[in-house]
């Protein structure tokens, strides 16, 4: 983490740094948690994201020009979220916005984006509503959380699991991801025991474990952030509850299983990307080997993520040709085909479709780590 923290410092400080006339450079703007309860997955998808970036740059940039990317900490604040892309589009003329963190966060984005013809990359959120329909500026890379949550009740019932209660925060992320489960219970012919809205600032835990234990259910897909989930399933283990704890792939880190602690072990997340240890799948591999140069011994689910996202704005940059505009950024997305990020994963862009990769899968904290 101290990696992580020195990382993101670098890159707040880099906008002083390339404030000059004389950068030559490609300013990239984002926006995202890098301080409050999101901020162990954002600084591990920045370490990602920066492994492509920092070895672009070390081979000369993107037609001769180094991409710089302007970082500003919204602390996971909606009204700040929004602030912060006004500013990195407006004052710092930014040519990209790049990696968000939140679905409500992002959606504070969007005016900023419309109103100047910019696009965004790589939102770390897997909201429909950034799908469907299609948001002229926004490009995403990762699946929508409709899909993993239809998939993880799925899961449960194959596994014999009938009586699962739903947890979710009671903003549009906790809306989607629900509505997501509720096709997965549609499929399975089966009824949520509960459905348990919580504040996404300040959860009532006393409420929420009242009300499943009151349920009593085999199993409990809790759909928040960070801090919330952690809280929310230590206090589930406190009140002695054994239930199955099934969140979604925007808690795939490792600080999500550090922050857990010894109640991680057989909680299920669901992941958007292969395995972080799958050294034959090429993305995979391209990222371990960039990575052990950087003296970092593991990847993680969240700088996958990352390191997927930063793949696709280079590559966008580099279609936009030299001295890439705003507007030649968005067309070159969206002329984006079949733009391989390793192993098949095909990113596939057109006016009509922004969705990016369509891939889920499963995987269980065990002795600290995601296994599949």
């Amino acid at each position: 983490m101290k990696h992580f923290r020195q990382l993101c410092t670098a890159g707040l400080l880099s906008m002083s740094m390339c404030a000059l006339p004389a950068c030559a450079q490609i300013l990239i703007g984002q926006t995202a948690g890098i301080s409050g309860p999101v901020a162990a997955g954002v600084a591990e998808a920045i370490t990602g994201a920066q492994l492509v970036f920092d070895s672009v740059n070390a081979q000369g940039g993107v037609n001769g020009e180094q991409i710089e990317v302007i970082r500003l900490d919204d602390g996971f604040d909606v009204k700040r979220a929004g602030e912060n892309a006004r500013v990195l589009i407006e004052e710092k003329k930014v040519v990209a916005m790049f990696l968000s963190r939140g679905t409500p966060h992002t959606q504070a984005i969007l005016p900023w984006l419309d109103k100047h013809g910019v696009a965004i990359v790589g939102p770390s959120t897997g909201a429909m509503v950034l799908h469907k329909p299609v948001q002229k500026h926004v490009f995403n890379v990762r699946p929508t959380y409709q899909r993993e949550a239809e998939k993880a009740v799925q899961h449960l019932r194959t596994v014999g699991m009938e009586r699962i209660a739903v947890v979710h925060a009671a903003d549009s992320f906790g809306k989607d991801g629900l509505d997501g489960a509720n096709t997965g219970f549609a499929k399975a012919k089966l009824q949520p025991v509960a459905v348990i809205p919580a504040d996404r600032e300040k959860p009532d835990y006393t409420a929420i474990l009242q009300a499943l234990a009151k349920a009593n259910p085999q199993a409990v897909l809790w759909i928040a952030s960070g801090d919330a989930v952690v809280d929310g399933v230590k206090g589930l283990r406190a009140a002695g509850s054994a239930a199955q704890v099934v969140t979604l792939s925007n808690n795939a880190s490792s600080g999500f299983i550090k922050q857990l602690g010894t109640a991680s072990s057989g909680v299920i997340v669901t992941q958007v990307f292969p395995s972080e240890r799958s050294s034959a799948q090429p993305m995979v591999k391209e990222a371990m080997a960039l990575a052990k140069a950087k003296n970092q011994t593991e990847l993680s689910p969240q700088m996958l993520e990352g390191f997927a996202a930063a793949k696709v704005m280079v590559e966008a940059l580099r279609r936009a040709g030299p001295k890439p505009t705003r507007a030649k950024v968005v067309a070159s997305l969206d002329g984006l085909r079949n733009f391989d990020l390793g192993g098949g994963l095909d990113i596939n862009y057109s006016s009509t479709d922004h969705s990016g990769i369509d891939f889920a899968d499963l995987s269980i904290i065990s002795e600290g780590r995601f296994k599949r």
